[in-house]
């Protein structure tokens, strides 16, 4: 499911206050989410499941302080991301993707090389 910025601003306030708890942190812990936005663990998931349903953050089950819990992450928009690292002038590293390569592969090689002529 795509987001929009349409539907963050179609939030509530506790919602919006969720979702850049869960952002900031880059994830937490559903009880940590309820202590730290201040809210009983109802009206906690009633929130996570809003921010579930608009495709804002996913959640994975996990085993906290020797409880079944969940772990609330938020989905990155692709177009948010920096892919600048991977590069080395227009080729992608040939570490990303299904392309067999190790260090001493002629498509590391090349990669390398396009990066060492880029800084000069």
């Amino acid at each position: 499911m795509s987001t929009t910025a349409d539907e963050e601003q179609e939030l509530t306030e506790a919602e919006r206050a969720g979702l850049e708890l869960i952002r900031s942190t880059g994830g937490i812990h559903q009880s940590d989410f309820w202590k730290e936005l201040d809210v009983d663990s109802r009206k906690g998931s009633r929130i996570i499941d809003s921010l579930e349903e608009k495709g804002l953050v996913e959640r994975e089950d996990t085993v906290y302080e020797g409880h079944n819990t969940y772990y609330i992450t938020p989905i990155r928009d692709p177009k948010d991301l920096d892919f600048s690292l991977l590069m080395a002038g227009d080729m992608l590293s040939p570490f990303v993707g299904d392309e067999e390569a190790d260090a001493q592969s002629d498509a590391f090689s090349h990669w390398v090389m396009n990066l060492a002529y880029e800084e000069y």
